[in-house]
């Protein structure tokens, strides 16, 4: 006998020996792996709306360069304007934590393979559609407020002549041109980081999801 057939001899002993996982073990391992993963988006979109909000309560009291972009923005007659823009940004997270949260129970209780797998693909829709909106609220926002300053350019450059030393030494134009340089460069930074911490944070869950659902597709066929 060669060495081959004494390596599946050996191998078959070994594969009697291991045990074997009927069709309900591998539902209930993945159906609680899928509610595990879940559960985790629904608290990090809890922790994320609490770190927004601590932040926004802690960085302008502490940050001279909030400060001072509280006051551009309460001159140039944007704080209502912003006031309501992050009370709509509220109402849409908790409308995202909701259906986080539903995402979640509904997986939980759910009792076959083609409801789980109808779920799985519904919370990543839902977590699609988180990311598409705060990337896309973001890129608004700062767009919509950048026009308003550009078309209320020298109102902007009154004020910060006004306020902040060293701005009257120079000419309107070379304001304008170096301001709205910053305001893009800055903006890249701020998109690039949101994009990286939901690539790595979501990412990682989602793609976590997508393994689970295709190890569903296997059995079910």
């Amino acid at each position: 006998m060669d060495e081959l057939e004494l390596l599946k001899k050996d191998w078959q002993s070994r594969e009697q020996e291991l045990p074997k996982l009927s069709y309900s073990d591998i539902y209930q391992m993945l159906l609680k792996k899928s509610s595990s993963i879940v559960k985790w988006i629904f608290y990090i979109s809890i922790a994320e709306i609490i770190l927004w909000t601590t932040l926004a309560l802690v960085v302008p009291n502490v940050s001279e360069n909030f400060k001072i972009s509280n006051q551009i923005n309460d001159a140039m007659g944007l704080h209502n304007v912003l006031i309501a823009i992050n009370v709509i940004n509220y109402l849409v997270f908790g409308v995202f934590i909701y259906l986080f949260y539903k995402n979640h129970r509904n997986i939980k209780i759910t009792d076959s393979v083609k409801e789980l797998m109808k779920n799985i693909l519904k919370t990543r829709k839902t977590v699609k559609y988180f990311v598409i909106y705060n990337v896309g609220a973001n890129i608004l926002i700062m767009l919509a407020i950048n026009i308003y300053y550009y078309l209320n350019k020298s109102h902007l450059f009154e004020v910060m002549s006004t306020n902040f030393d060293g701005f009257s030494s120079i000419s309107e134009e070379s304001f304008t041109s170096a301001f709205f340089l910053a305001q893009f460069i800055v903006g890249l930074l701020l998109i690039g980081l949101i994009l990286l911490f939901y690539r790595v944070v979501y990412g990682i869950l989602l793609r976590r999801l997508k393994k689970n659902y295709k190890e569903l597709k296997k059995i079910e066929m």
